[in-house]
């Protein structure tokens, strides 16, 4: 393993972003599907998370999803509590991993689970393209934002400011 000092740079940055943003997007992953599975499948009641059979296996469908958020956001957060504790997490790469982990799940699942797969919809009796393109749109820009931090921490910390922040 390449530690930060081996590649010339102060320690834990630029290397230490990229667990940083790896945990924070196991987290942002967690995030997403949360607000998804409590927003849309049990405030609105739009969808299940599996909607081509009965609603007892929609509910259940919703069950797993909600199982497989806990484990994501717990142990994104223990991933994220130990880089804590090791002085490891900078603010870009752990933005730049959460918004593209939310975004990327949700773009999966507007692209994957919705059209290729068709587990389920956004909603249902609706005219669905402003619901798909919202959906989709909003899951890439979070992806395209997460991803340009964490493009941005990989290349270190501005030169304005950086005396104040250390040497390099």
């Amino acid at each position: 393993m390449v530690t930060p000092a081996a590649e010339g740079s102060r320690p834990g940055w630029p290397a230490a972003g990229r667990p940083v943003a790896r945990a924070s997007a196991v987290v942002g992953v967690g995030i997403m599907a949360a607000v998804d599975e409590i927003v849309f499948h049990q405030l609105l009641g739009w969808h299940h998370f599996y909607d081509r059979d009965s609603t007892a296996v929609g509910l259940a469908s919703d069950g797993l999803l909600h199982a497989a958020e806990l484990v994501l956001l717990v142990a994104g957060g223990f991933w994220l509590a130990d880089l804590w504790r090791r002085g490891l997490v900078r603010p870009v790469p752990a933005w730049g991993g959460f918004l593209a982990g939310a975004g990327g799940f949700q773009l999966f699942d507007g692209l994957v689970n919705h059209k290729v797969l068709r587990l389920h919809q956004v909603r249902y009796d609706v005219e669905l393209l402003p619901y798909d393109l919202a959906w989709n749109l909003t899951g890439a820009v979070l992806l395209l934002a997460g991803l340009l931090l964490v493009l941005r921490a990989r290349r270190g910390p501005p030169a304005d400011g950086a005396a104040a922040r250390g040497p390099r």
